[in-house]
């Protein structure tokens, strides 16, 4: 594959490490910015926020500038912004800091995700997009337990300061290696973009994308006190739990970029939500098992990461049908209800532990992926 796509992946690792790492760093945070941990805690929901937003919105607005300038500007809004965190004087402050990166990082994964696609032949699409997507998910497996270390060690403002020499030479590393080929004409303007996105079809692809989210995270966002309180299982083994979580997503991820390569995707899709829903219920029934939390968190992982490179597959290939400059806004699209999905699962799994406790968050899950499933069953 060309070292763009290479490039691509490195630049995404720096974002979701921005976006992943201040879990770790929470403490830390909230200690140095005499803050409440809880209100520390809208760091994470500013950036999610940020990035459902620009995903969709400014990616449109951007459609008509080249790839490689878009992608680049997008590296230097984390550069900046990972500097003015690292120097952040308040909550306030962060938050907006935060928020803004979050709208690039909107923007940097829909275009990075539309330009992977178009720097391979059609046939090997998806496992490019695949390797887009592992820095994400290497930022979560790897990254952030290495950013709360360095930050114990030193300081999360350190760390912030890392991710922004990171950053730098993503956007040098792009500026040197992305196409200058002038970008294909845009067809749509930003508002009919927009517009385009709006048929039932895109809608609906994109529910089920967010139903994905709202099913993994309904339980993953409380995964720590389900494996404690729930299981009984020490902190050794919630360790080794998201260990597995996290090597078994780095598979799913290069398994969904094959499938959504094959000519059977949308089966595929289907089989991995029937799997996903089961997963979820078995994390109900095993409750008491060690051994098979230790499974079904690793086949959570591997699930999730699979049907989210599945699922943007199957949006940027909708949007090629309805006109090939909206499929940068498409992958916005995804990635926007991706971010929304996890929020809403997290205030799904908050309402069903106020509601019957926590051993019920994962059947919520298993609600969810059954209804996305439905919804795949009545589309073409």
């Amino acid at each position: 594959m060309p070292i763009a796509i290479y490039l691509l992946s490195l630049c995404s690792f720096a974002f979701g490490l921005s976006e992943f790492v201040a879990a770790g760093l929470l403490s830390g945070m909230a200690r140095e910015l005499h803050a409440s941990v809880a209100a520390t805690g809208g760091a994470i929901a500013a950036y999610a926020l940020g990035a459902a937003i620009g995903a969709p919105i400014l990616t449109a607005l951007l459609a008509c500038r080249s790839d490689r300038r878009v992608l680049a500007a997008t590296m230097l809004v984390l550069a900046v912004g990972s500097v003015g965190m690292a120097a952040a004087p308040g909550l306030t402050s962060l938050l907006l800091l935060r928020f803004l990166v979050g709208l690039a990082h909107g923007v940097f994964m829909a275009v990075a995700s539309n330009a992977a696609t178009r720097l391979v032949e059609p046939s090997r699409s998806g496992r490019a997009l695949a390797v887009v997507w592992l820095g994400l998910t290497l930022a979560l497996a790897c990254g952030v337990p290495l950013g709360t270390w360095l930050g114990a060690l030193w300081s999360w403002r350190a760390v912030f300061a890392a991710i922004a020499v990171l950053a730098l030479a993503g956007a040098m590393g792009l500026l040197w290696a992305m196409p200058r080929t002038a970008q294909p004409p845009q067809t749509l303007s930003a508002l009919a973009s927009l517009r385009a996105l709006s048929q039932p079809a895109m809608l609906l692809a994109a529910g089920i994308a967010a139903l994905v989210s709202v099913a993994t995270f309904s339980f993953f966002t409380y995964i720590s006190p389900f494996l404690l309180q729930v299981s009984g299982l020490d902190a050794n083994w919630l360790g080794a739990a998201m260990l597995s979580f996290g090597v078994c997503a780095i598979g799913g991820n290069l398994l969904g970029g094959q499938l959504a390569d094959g000519s059977h995707a949308r089966g595929w899709t289907l089989l991995a939500l029937a799997a996903l829903a089961l997963n979820l219920l078995g994390f109900y029934l095993l409750r008491a098992q060690p051994l098979a939390m230790l499974a079904l968190c690793g086949s959570l992982g591997l699930l999730f990461f699979a049907i989210v490179t599945l699922s943007t597959m199957r949006l940027l290939r909708l949007a090629l049908k309805l006109d090939p400059g909206v499929a940068a806004v498409a992958a916005g699209l995804n990635i926007a209800s991706f971010n929304l999905g996890t929020a809403a699962g997290g205030l799904l799994g908050g309402a069903l532990i106020a509601g019957w406790g926590l051993p019920f968050i994962s059947l919520g899950g298993m609600a969810a992926a059954l209804l996305a499933m439905l919804l795949l069953l009545r589309t073409s």
